[in-house]
């Protein structure tokens, strides 16, 4: 993977998405950073630069073949562009899938999910701001962990590891039953909205510490009650319609589990569910379920069982026969039928950014966005800790804030305090 030029297929977790990409599922999430100063455009150009070398994986294009798409080398630099424009939006056809946006003391990196996860896109977002800073002369203390632009890619960080950690077998994942979905009318286009609001990881690690689970299973419980609050607030007749299964879709970064280096996609999902059909749930009780739905579906051995079934159908000789053309309405089909109608919402943990004392003091707040979300889930969530900070960022397709409300609320009336740093519906101006 030395050579200037190469190709490779599309990882498992990216084989989705070239089918099902439209205006509106882009599958682009992005990270930012608000500076204290307005950003430095040279400073940034360079450091963009500085880094294509140790990255040379996101910088290819999106190539057709006959039977799959694949991912080629390009000779194009990665672009940095004025950032005006609706976050998230769809990757230009055979155009670059990683791009650098600028507004004022804002930089933003928009991954397209065909080239890795939140996991691979952090390792190169933290090397981005290294590099600015530096070349700002900034210090950047050793502490800091980011991946030096002078070395060399190992050979690993290329891998797809789906196929790496795939044993044969092993029995596939049953599959779910259809969720309950919120019922609110969709913007009209472009429809994203979002809404990011930061919470002192203090008070959120004590209460989760208070109720014996961990941050991400606490918001994931929240979120769930969120959903529920909306669901009872429907009629009879509208919730006898409706599924009552609320489920969650929560990526777990699959490096934690297994020994991989690769900085392309390597996540699973677990989906953590209440069924509203047997009554009532209360919150400490929604926070059991979760608890316990999430140490046994990151136990190794079922997280095995979600490989085989992602990896297995992928190496059926049938399919890999099949053209490309009559792939790509079979996969928009499993997508919404295997995929999307299974969960009720989605929730994304990018863990935490740890910046030392010289360069916290030129950043005011980080931020992720997450994928916009398809028609049938309509809200998606995403969170990211730095320092002393946590932000959660909601994108929504609705003309309804309420389970952003629900969320929020609910936290304020635990005393954790919530602050909202950025709100834009999906019709104002992108600054």
């Amino acid at each position: 993977m030395n050579n200037p030029a190469f190709w490779y297929p599309l990882d498992n977790a990216a084989k989705i998405f070239p089918a099902v990409i439209n205006n509106e599922i882009t599958s682009v999430f992005r990270f930012s950073v608000v500076l204290r100063h307005k950003v430095h455009i040279r400073s940034l150009f360079a450091a963009v630069r500085d880094i294509e070398p140790r990255f040379p994986y996101y910088k290819v294009l999106l190539k057709r073949g006959f039977f799959w798409y694949y991912l080629e080398s390009s000779c194009s630099l990665t672009p940095v562009v004025v950032d005006d424009r609706m976050p998230c939006r769809r990757c230009d056809k055979e155009g670059p899938l990683l791009r650098i946006l600028v507004a004022d003391n804002r930089i933003s990196a928009e991954f397209s999910h065909m080239l890795t996860d939140g996991g691979g896109a952090l390792e190169y977002f933290k090397t981005l701001l290294a590099r600015y800073f530096l070349n700002r002369g900034i210090e950047v203390p050793p502490g800091f962990l980011y991946m030096d632009p002078s070395e060399k890619p190992d050979p690993e960080e290329f891998e797809d590891a789906y196929n790496r950690f795939f044993s044969e077998n092993i029995p596939a994942n049953s599959r779910r039953p259809k969720a309950f979905h919120l019922p609110f009318p969709l913007n009209r286009k472009p429809s994203l909205g979002i809404i990011s609001a930061t919470l002192p990881v203090a008070a959120l690690k004590e209460k989760a510490r208070e109720k014996q689970v961990n941050i991400t299973v606490y918001l994931a419980a929240v979120y769930i009650h969120a959903i529920q609050q909306i669901f009872e607030d429907l009629s009879w007749p509208a919730r006898k319609k409706k599924t009552g299964k609320i489920s969650v879709q929560i990526p777990v970064n699959m490096r934690n589990l297994y020994p991989s280096k690769t900085m392309r996609n390597f996540s699973l999902f677990v989906m953590p569910e209440m069924d509203r059909r047997l009554g009532h749930y209360t919150f400490d009780q929604i926070l059991k379920s979760v608890y316990h739905q999430m140490q046994l579906e990151t136990d190794v051995k079922l997280v095995s069982k979600i490989l085989s079934r992602n990896v297995g159908s992928e190496r059926n000789i049938i399919v890999r026969a099949i053209p490309l053309f009559i792939k790509n309405p079979i996969l928009r089909m499993n997508f919404k039928k295997m995929g999307c109608s299974q969960y009720s919402g989605v929730m994304s943990n990018l863990g935490g950014i740890y910046f030392p004392k010289s360069m916290m003091q030129h950043i005011k707040s980080v931020m992720v966005v997450p994928p916009p979300p398809n028609k049938l889930t309509k809200v998606s969530c995403g969170m990211i800790g730095f320092n002393d900070q946590i932000a959660i960022t909601f994108g929504n397709i609705t003309r309804s804030r309420e389970l952003e409300r629900n969320f929020f609320r609910f936290l304020t009336s635990e005393n954790i305090p919530v602050t909202i740093t950025y709100n834009r519906n999906c019709h104002d101006e992108y600054l």
